[in-house]
């Protein structure tokens, strides 16, 4: 049995690297849903059916255990996917999301001020607004959705990307620290901590591989069911040169196929 990641991109794929750095042995399965990029400006409904069709798929390619790389379908579809279809579809199966250990981190040094940027569709949910809320209630909060971001990553164009990131940059200035809340932004990181020297960066490819190391320990009945083998297979719902060139660029050995 697998380790499955699932993104909406290739975004998702940092997250997997993470992993693989920090736990080789296992096998890796890696799913990104490319043909219905990005979700951030979808429906709440579009994003659902698009969450479930993944996992359904990943299931069936032996995935014990599924971290949904994707904040937005993190914070549209996780709570019903735990709750209601992983206990009558594939009650064996565990799906975790990326939301709660990025607050976790985002609050360790006593932050009084929080930002937050993310797509349009996980703003719009207010998932980290609420997560935050529950371990430190009176915490300041700014929200900024950033439409522009993982299209500009995914076609490759981390100019235009640069000028938005100063842009958005201004609005968290007086913040502790910002969240990256989408997986696309780790590429972006070093280019927020140069446009905020002073706001510590939560980037969610430094934090997710010790949480899911953390989680295996503490849930030996998955891990036991993990295979050992190191072998990674990474799929995509579209492919195009550019890309199998992103997917070339994180690991050179491993090709980007069509699901």
């Amino acid at each position: 049995m697998k380790i499955g990641v699932f993104d909406s991109g290739l975004g998702g794929l940092v997250i997997t690297k993470a992993f693989i750095n920090a736990m080789p042995e296992y096998d890796y399965f890696y799913y990104g849903d490319s043909a219905h990029l990005p979700y951030g400006d979808k429906t709440s409904g579009r994003i659902l059916n698009y969450t479930l069709d993944a996992m359904r798929y990943m299931i069936a390619n032996d995935c014990k255990i599924i971290i949904i790389a994707c904040n937005t379908a993190t914070s549209i579809a996780l709570r019903y996917i735990q709750q209601r279809f992983i206990p009558s579809y594939a009650p064996d199966v565990k799906v975790l999301g990326v939301v709660i250990p990025t607050v976790e981190v985002a609050v360790e040094n006593d932050s009084h001020s929080v930002g937050v940027i993310a797509t349009s569709a996980t703003i719009r949910s207010h998932i980290y607004r609420a997560e935050l809320h529950k371990i430190v209630p009176d915490l300041n909060i700014e929200e900024i959705a950033a439409p522009e971001l993982v299209p500009a990553i995914e076609n490759n164009d981390f100019a235009t990307a640069q000028e938005f990131v100063r842009e958005y940059s201004r609005s968290f200035t007086a913040c502790d620290s910002l969240i990256l809340g989408c997986t696309h932004y780790p590429l972006l990181k070093n280019m927020f901590r140069e446009a905020l020297p002073k706001v510590r960066i939560v980037s969610q490819d430094e934090l997710m591989s010790a949480k899911l190391k953390d989680y295996l320990l503490r849930h030996p009945e998955i891990e036991n069911c993990l295979s050992r083998k190191s072998e990674r297979c990474f799929k995509v719902s579209a492919l195009n040169t550019h890309s199998q060139k992103v997917a070339a660029n994180l690991f050179p050995d491993i090709p980007l196929v069509k699901a």
